[in-house]
Formats: C-alpha cells, structure tokens, sequence
C-alpha cells in the first residue's frame, strides 16, 4: 500500500468513526441526564401521591424513550467499527480494552434493557415502588454503560495495568483495578457524565420555557424548570469540579495535548491562562517562532501553572520545548523519542527472528532492548515531529467555546432558580427564550469537549504506544468510503426521525391524567 494510498485510508476510516460518534454523543448525554430526572420526578410522586407529578414524569419518560431507541442503533455500529476499520487497533489491545466493552455489553446492557421495559409497561402492573424501582434502575443502567465504554477511552488516553508479550505482539490486562481506579478515568467518567446531565437540565428548562412562552401546562412547566434547574446546578458545579481535575491529568499525561488547547507555543515559569484569544498562525512549520502567536488575548497571571501543577510558578511545557526538548526541565526531543521508538520496533522484529531461529540469547538480548523503549513504541512510525503535533486552533477554540457555554449554563440554572423563588417565572420571557436557545447549544458544548479530548491527542489511538497509522485495518479505501455515505444518510435520517417525533411528542404535551 503506498503512502498516499494508506494516509487517504486512516482518514476515511477516522472520519467513519468520527461521523458515528458524533451522530451517537447527539443521543447519549439526553439519555444520561433525562433518566434520573424523570426518576427524581417519579420520587415525588411516589412521597405525595399527587397524580400532576404522575403525569409530569411521564411526559417526561416517553421523550426519554424516543431518544433511548436510536441512540442505541449508533452506539452498537461504533463497537462494531473496531472490528471492522480498527483491526490493527483491537489485536494489539483487545486484551484491555475488549474487557470493559464486555462488561458493558453483559451487565450494563441488559440491565437498562431489561428495566425499561418494566419503566414503560409496569405502570398499572407494578407496585408504586418496585415501578421507582425500575426507574431507577434504568437510569443506573445507561450511567453504567457509559461508565465501562469511558474507563476504555481514558485507557487510550493513559495506557495502564498492562505489559507487553512480544509472542504474540498484543498488550495484555495485568491489573484490573489500575484499569478501572485509574484517576484519569474516574474523572473523565464523572466529567462525561455530569456534561449530559447538564445538557438534560438544559433540554428541561428550555421544553418547559416553550411551554410558558405557548401559555400551557404553566404548573408542569414550573414544577419542571424547579427539578431541572436543581439538578442541572449540581450537576454543572461537579462537571466545572471533575473538568478541572481532568485538564491537570492530561496536564501530567498529555502535555502536548494539553499545550494545544491552551495555545501555549513556548513554556514557562508562571504562565497565565488565557480566558479569550485570536490565535495568529504565521506558518505550517512548527519550528516557527510564532506558530501560535496571539493576534488578541486577555489572560489571568500565572493561573495556568497553578490549575496545572497546583503551584503559581510552576512550569509548564509548550509545544516547541516538546518538540525540541528542554533539559533543564528534564524533557526529551521527539526526535530522541523517535529514535527511541524506532529500536523498540525493530527490537520486537528482532526477537521474533531469534525466537524462529530458536535463539535463546538474541531473543532475551532483543527482549530487555524493547522493554527499556517499549514507552517510546509509538514514536517509530514517524520521522517527522510536525506530525506529532494536533490541529492546535482546532482543539484551542473548541476547549474554549466548551467551557463559555458552561459557565452560560451555570448563569442560566441560578438565574431560573431565583425567578422562581420570586415567582417571576411567568413574566421572564427573555430568559424563556434564552432557556430554548440554549438546547442546541448544550449539544454543541458537550460535542466540543469531545473535539477537545479525541483531535488534541491526534495522531495517538493510545498515547505513546500506537498511532492512527498503524491502527488502521487494511481494506479498501473505496469501502470505507461508501459505508461512510451510507452511515451519513442513516444516521441523518434517524436524527431527522428523532427531532420530528420529538417535536411532535412535545407539542401534544403530557396527556391528562396521568395516562
């Protein structure tokens, strides 16, 4: 396969999955949210008795349905995609990351799967609280699930609880625990999770402002915005809390992501954290000095080193003193690495020439050469350190405009609570509107924190150890390309099918009753 011909693979096959994700996270975070608040709606109908909160949460529950059924339609073609575009990928670490994936598939699946069916049918079957039960149980079940797949992805992230066999060239699951207790994994759970219940709370206030805009359902509009806006206020103060330890993680494991959304060229003592910027790109080349030069920015003194490191003066690496290295702070150049990565590959070829040569000694000799590189690995496929570095404005302005829109969603739960407890909901159409605008913009929030986290560790698959180039499964370029359209189409009429049934689910309201 020549260069061209396999670089035209990797980014057909990165789109695929790309577009798969994308179209999958639209369904997920609602799916996270929306479940535990309708089980914390269904809780006080089951403490008052009163059917209105009966009728709410079942409102509630049918749209919760709607997005469950097709979202779950991308989620299984996304597994399947590490089969079929990623083989390289799942032999070289299926051992680990298959086993997460498992787990979910086992318990979290079926548990949600099982329990919603009780959740939608159980109504006139059920007691009151076995029917809570179930609810709950469903809304657990979908957290779970979301919980194994990204224990998998912060794995990619920061590789652990592994070693390497070069028998059989797989990576292979050590130690279970440091897998799944890895800190970078439970904060980017937690920091996952809390980001689709933000944008659920956003979904409730801003359905339940179009009610009161339309004058109708004024007491399960408000008894909604009172649930949501709780809900999404702790929810926002964990996801503010989680996000920021999991930029200190990368911070520690990823520096050159890390560099990238902060836009940070050259390191220092005590660097500032840029609030707003315009970045300024001079050059292609990242041995430029002003790579990426700011045209605009306001900046808070030394706060970047102390989010990073817990420590005002510390220092923090840029992108060219991790390209270069800087030996005073103890930093290698990625051209070292590289080389380092190059012995480590041909360590590995080496020892399965011993090992088919019956060779004892050279293949011990070649063994202890590749474990002293094997964290360099990676590094060998390149030759090249501009091809190390991601699309910086791309992660710098998506981690930006992620985190403007958290602190607008975290204006906008305070403010509707205040309204509220003035009982001045009613007249605040402003911030009624500004609730229904912000529907759209929770999705693209939560879409650019994954902007953020999957192009900022580019050209990684895992970090270090197995780039994008080498992931790739070798097939047909024209294949991926078709499946690509065609997974284009399907999903776009699927979301299309979703918004329309959404909308008109929203727009015949709760049915009276509680039926």
């Amino acid at each position: 396969m020549t260069d061209a011909l396999q670089l035209s693979l990797v980014d057909w096959s990165r789109g695929q999955f790309a577009l798969t994700a994308i179209y999958h996270w639209l369904f997920v975070p609602l799916t996270l949210g929306l479940g535990f608040i309708v089980a914390i709606m269904e809780s006080l109908y089951v403490k008052t008795g009163d059917p209105e909160w009966k009728r709410i949460t079942k409102f509630w529950m049918k749209l919760f349905g709607i997005n469950f059924a097709i979202g779950v339609a991308t989620g299984i073609i996304l597994e399947f995609q590490f089969g079929t575009n990623w083989s390289n990928y799942s032999w070289f670490v299926g051992d680990i990351f298959g086993a997460p994936l498992a787990i979910e598939g086992i318990l979290a699946f079926f548990l949600e799967s099982t329990f919603i069916a009780l959740m939608f049918f159980g109504w006139n079957k059920l007691s009151k609280k076995t029917h809570l039960l179930a609810t709950w149980l469903t809304a657990f079940g979908a957290n779970l699930s979301a919980l194994w797949i990204l224990i998998a992805n912060a794995w990619m992230q920061h590789p652990v609880g592994m070693a390497f066999n070069p028998d059989t060239a797989r990576n292979e699951m050590v130690n279970f625990w440091d897998v799944f207790l890895s800190p970078m994994a439970i904060d980017k759970f937690l920091h996952t999770v809390t980001s689709g219940y933000v944008l659920a709370a956003v979904f409730v206030l801003g359905i339940s402002s179009w009610y009161l805009l339309k004058n109708r359902e004024h007491m399960m509009a408000k008894r909604s915005i009172v649930v949501g806006s709780v809900f999404g206020l702790m929810a926002i103060i964990g996801n503010i809390f989680w996000g920021d330890s999991s930029a200190r993680h990368v911070a520690h494991h990823q520096p050159m992501k890390f560099a990238a959304f902060e836009g940070l060229y050259k390191g220092s003592k005590g660097v500032g954290l840029t609030t707003i910027g315009i970045m300024s790109r001079t050059g292609e080349d990242i041995s430029m000095e002003n790579y990426t030069d700011f045209s605009f920015n306001i900046e808070i003194p030394n706060m970047l080193s102390y989010l990073a490191y817990k420590d005002f003066g510390a220092f923090v690496p840029g992108i060219k003193d991790l390209i270069e290295g800087n030996e005073a702070e103890g930093i290698i150049p990625i051209m070292e690495k590289v080389r380092r990565g190059k012995i480590a590959i041909q360590a590995l070829a080496e020892y399965k020439l011993a090992k088919k040569d019956n060779d004892e000694l050279r293949a011990v000799a070649a063994q202890a050469l590749l474990k002293e590189h094997f964290q360099y690995f990676g590094y060998g496929y390149y030759d090249n350190p501009n091809d190390l570095v991601p699309n910086i404005p791309l992660t710098f302005y998506s981690f930006r405009i992620m985190v403007a829109l958290g602190v607008w969603f975290l204006i906008i739960f305070i403010v509707f609570l205040i309204l509220v407890y003035k009982n001045r909901i009613d007249h605040a159409k402003v911030w009624q509107r500004l609730a229904l605008i912000s529907i759209p913009l929770a999705y693209l929030a939560t879409q650019f924190g994954w902007v953020t986290a999957e192009m900022g560790r580019q050209p990684w698959v895992i970090q270090d150890l197995m780039p994008t180039i080498a992931a790739v499964s070798k097939i047909s370029v024209t294949s991926v390309k078709i499946t690509f359209w065609l997974f284009a189409v399907i999903f776009t009429v699927l979301l299309i099918a979703e918004i329309k049934i959404m909308t008109r689910q929203i727009k015949l309201g709760p049915k009276d009753g509680g039926q």
